[in-house]
C-alpha cells in the first residue's frame, strides 16, 4: 500500500510539473514576444517604465518555471532526493517574489490611472514628431485603436500645434479616421478632420477603448496567475511528501 502511495505521489508530481513546464514555456514565449515584436507594442512597453520592468520580470519568471518545471519532472520520475529538494527551495523561492509581484502591482496601481496617462500625454508628447519614441508610440496606440487622446480630443487642446499648422487648436493627424487602422490606411478627410469637423474625428479616449478591448483578457491573466500559484503550491506538497517518502 505504502508502495502504491509513494507511486501514486511521484506521477502526481510528475503531472504538476509538467503544468509548470508548459506555463514556464508560455510566459517565457510571451515575454520574448513583448520584447522583440516589430508591430510597435515594444515601443510602449519601452515608454513606461513600470511595464518594461515587468516584461523583463516576466521573461525571467517563465525561464525558471520552464527550467524548474523539468527539474521537477526528472526528480519525479528518477526519485531523486537532492533534484526535489533542490525543485522545492527553488519554487518556493518564486512563490513568493510573485505574490511580493502581486503586492507591488497592487500599490503601484495608481501609475496606470486616467490621471496619470492624461498628465504625461500634455507633458511630453510633440504631435507629429515620429522620431520621439513617446509621441510615436501614442500616434500607433490612436491609429490602431481608433481613438484619441487618454479622454478625447480635449486632452490636445494645452499642446501646442505645429508651426505650419494654421489652427489653434488642431488635433494631431492620428486622431483622424482612417479607411484602415493602420499608418498606412488613407484618411477618410483629413483636411476636414484637421479644420475640425467632429465626424471625421475618433471622439473617443484611448483609455476607455483599451479598457474595454483587455477587459476580458485581464480577467483571464488573474485566473491564470491564481492558478498557477495554486499548481505551485501542490507541487510543493507533492514534492515534499515525495522526498519524505523515498528510502
Amino acid at each position: 500500500m505504502e508502495g502504491d502511495c509513494l507511486s501514486c505521489m511521484k506521477y502526481l508530481m510528475f503531472l504538476f510539473n509538467f503544468f509548470i513546464f508548459l506555463g514556464g514555456a508560455c510566459l517565457l514565449g510571451l515575454g520574448i514576444w513583448v520584447i522583440v515584436d516589430p508591430t510597435g507594442f515594444r515601443e510602449i512597453v519601452a515608454a513606461n517604465p513600470l511595464l518594461f520592468t515587468g516584461a523583463y520580470i516576466m521573461l525571467a519568471m517563465g525561464a525558471m518555471l520552464f527550467l524548474l518545471g523539468f527539474l521537477g519532472c526528472c526528480g519525479a520520475i528518477r526519485e531523486n532526493k537532492c533534484l526535489l529538494l533542490f525543485f522545492f527551495m527553488f519554487i518556493l523561492l518564486i512563490f513568493l517574489a510573485e505574490l511580493s509581484a502581486a503586492i507591488l502591482a497592487f500599490i503601484f496601481r495608481e501609475n496606470l490611472t486616467r490621471e496619470f496617462f492624461t498628465k504625461e500625454l500634455k507633458k511630453h508628447y510633440q504631435r507629429n514628431n515620429d522620431t520621439d519614441v513617446f509621441s510615436s508610440t501614442w500616434n500607433s496606440v490612436m491609429i490602431t485603436f481608433a481613438c484619441c487622446g487618454v479622454n478625447g480630443p480635449e486632452d490636445f487642446e494645452a499642446i501646442p500645434h505645429l508651426p505650419y499648422s494654421s489652427l489653434e487648436k488642431a488635433i494631431p493627424e492620428a486622431c483622424c479616421q482612417r479607411e484602415l487602422q493602420s499608418r498606412e490606411g488613407m484618411f477618410v478627410n483629413k483636411e476636414a478632420c484637421l479644420s475640425g469637423m467632429e465626424r471625421f474625428q475618433n471622439r473617443q479616449g484611448c483609455y476607455t477603448v483599451i479598457l474595454n478591448s483587455f477587459e476580458t483578457y485581464v480577467y483571464l491573466a488573474g485566473a491564470l496567475a491564481i492558478g498557477v500559484l495554486a499548481i505551485e503550491l501542490f507541487a510543493m506538497i507533492f514534492a515534499m511528501c515525495l522526498f519524505r517518502g523515498i528510502q
